[in-house]
C-alpha cells in the first residue's frame, strides 16, 4: 500500500506571491527614499500657503524736482521688493501683517509686535528684525513658542532679500 502524501505547510503559490510582493515593494521603498533624500524632503511635513492680494499695489508721487522724485522711487524699490520677498517666502502663512495683506496667527503681528520686542530686546527696529531673520530664536515674543520659525530664511534669501525684507517689514520707521 503507497504511504499518503502529506500537505507542505505553505502553498508554492503562496510562495510565490510573497516573493512578488518583496520584489516590488523594495525597489518601490529604495526609489521613495532616494527621492526624498534628492529632493531634500529629510522628515516632516512642512506646509507654506503664499497669498497675494489681488490689487496690485502702486504708488504715486508728485515731486517738485527731479532729485525729490529719483529719492522717492529709491525708497519706494526696497519696500516692494520687500513685499514680493515676504510673499513670496511664505511670510504671510505665519505674520499678519497689513501692508502685506496677511493675518497668519502662527508668528507674531508684524504691525505690532516688533517694535514692542526690539524695545524690550534694547535694540533699534532694523536691527532687531533683521536678526529675528537671521537667528528666530535669539529673541521669542511672549505668547510664541520656540523653534517654529525656520532658522534657515536668512542663507536661502540672501543678504539682498534679507534686506529687502527688512526694509519692509520696519516700513522707515
Amino acid at each position: 500500500m503507497p504511504r499518503p502524501r502529506s500537505k507542505p505547510a505553505v502553498a508554492a503559490g503562496e510562495v510565490l506571491i510573497w516573493i512578488l510582493f518583496a520584489a516590488l515593494i523594495f525597489p518601490a521603498g529604495l526609489v521613495g527614499w532616494a527621492v526624498g533624500h534628492y529632493t531634500g524632503h529629510h522628515g516632516g511635513t512642512r506646509t507654506v500657503t503664499v497669498a497675494a492680494s489681488s490689487a496690485p499695489a502702486t504708488t504715486t508721487a508728485t515731486a517738485p524736482t527731479t532729485t525729490a522724485a529719483a529719492t522717492t522711487t529709491a525708497a519706494a524699490a526696497p519696500s516692494a521688493n520687500g513685499k514680493a520677498v515676504f510673499l513670496s517666502a511664505g511670510c504671510s502663512a505665519c505674520h499678519t501683517f497689513k501692508a502685506a495683506g496677511s493675518s497668519g496667527k502662527v508668528g507674531p503681528d508684524l504691525d505690532t509686535a516688533p517694535e514692542a520686542d526690539a524695545k524690550k530686546d534694547n535694540m533699534q527696529l532694523a536691527a532687531f528684525v533683521k536678526q529675528s531673520i537671521d537667528d528666530p530664536n535669539a529673541y521669542i515674543s511672549p505668547g510664541f513658542p520656540k523653534g517654529v520659525m525656520p532658522s534657515n530664511f536668512a542663507s536661502s534669501l540672501g543678504p539682498q532679500k534679507v534686506d529687502a525684507l527688512v526694509a519692509f517689514i520696519t516700513g522707515g520707521k
